[in-house]
């Protein structure tokens, strides 16, 4: 079995007159001559970087760096105040990739759910620096898919996460109750997230503001929205190589395809057979032979 290290590290910058920390895992191998790019997991909500526990060491045994950070307000990382549109959070991990360690070499990106709207936010603002980008589970603002589901009731918290401070005062105490809702309505291995698995990311979204920093998200939703619409009418659709991949036993599997050629020039659509939304947690295997299968063509 191939020699692979990995490290906890902590990414410290400024923003918005606020000290951001970014947590991240860093994993490759430990011998390897030449690395063949480095892929970069951003995670989605109700989650944190645990999400790609299954699939970092298998990335990094193919011979790839692998970075998977907390993003701001998630996890490990610091919880502050604002800074929660996906553009912003794309710059955090643009600073983090080639401020602070140093990368020059185009990236791979891979996305889930509100982390495949900051892989689009990344992948679109900063194209030059990206070799490919693997976003889906999510309904991305600014099109028409999101547009017309936003409002239906398998998305009610789109709706109930735009209240303020409502949501934070009705999951103050329940934080397992909430996830655990969010977990079985969309997952469809049923064994994927644990009782172990549960009590972490309780654990972590039980913090003092993680709660209201995973809310906020949503509530940057109507701004995302414009800035994606404004960015594509006057930058064009995103010419980066780009995978959108879905579960198959999704329901957001359906908008796919629709919502990603309206942002997008060209695209592959790709399923992970045996798998709701939580894709890389139902079937790792499958989603990373998928992510290097076509990694591997931009590589």
């Amino acid at each position: 079995m191939p020699d692979t290290t990995s490290a906890q590290r902590t990414f410290t910058f400024e923003s918005g007159g606020e000290e951001i920390r970014i947590h991240y895992i860093d994993a490759r191998l430990t011998k390897s001559i030449s690395l063949k790019g480095t892929i970069l997991l951003i995670h989605g909500f109700p989650q944190t970087s645990y999400q790609f526990r299954h699939v970092i060491r298998p990335f990094a045994d193919a011979g790839y760096r692998v970075l998977a950070p907390d993003y701001r307000g998630a996890g490990q990382s610091s919880k502050p105040s604002n800074g929660f549109t996906k553009s912003t959070m794309a710059f955090d991990l643009l600073k983090l990739v080639r401020e602070h360690l140093g990368i020059k070499d185009k990236i791979h990106i891979v996305g889930h759910d509100i982390g495949a709207m900051i892989a689009y936010a990344y992948a679109s603002r900063f194209s030059k620096h990206v070799a490919s980008v693997t976003w889906g589970e999510c309904l991305l603002p600014g099109t028409d898919p999101y547009e017309n589901k936003k409002g239906t009731p398998e998305l009610f918290h789109f709706v109930f996460h735009q209240i303020r401070d409502l949501p934070e005062a009705l999951i103050a105490g329940r934080e397992e109750i909430y996830l655990k809702h969010f977990y079985d309505k969309q997952v469809y291995n049923g064994a994927a997230i644990s009782i172990d698995s549960l009590k972490y990311y309780t654990t972590m979204f039980s913090q003092p503001g993680a709660m209201r920093c995973g809310i906020e998200l949503y509530r940057a939703f109507g701004t995302d929205a414009e800035e994606n619409r404004e960015w594509v009418k006057k930058q064009g659709k995103c010419g980066v190589p780009s995978l959108i991949l879905s579960g198959r036993k999704s329901f957001l599997e359906t908008f796919a395809s629709p919502m990603a050629e309206e942002v997008h020039e060209n695209i592959e659509v790709a399923c992970v057979e045996e798998a709701g939304h939580w894709i890389a947690e139902e079937n790792p295997a499958e989603f990373v032979g998928k992510v290097l299968a076509f990694v591997r063509k931009h590589t």
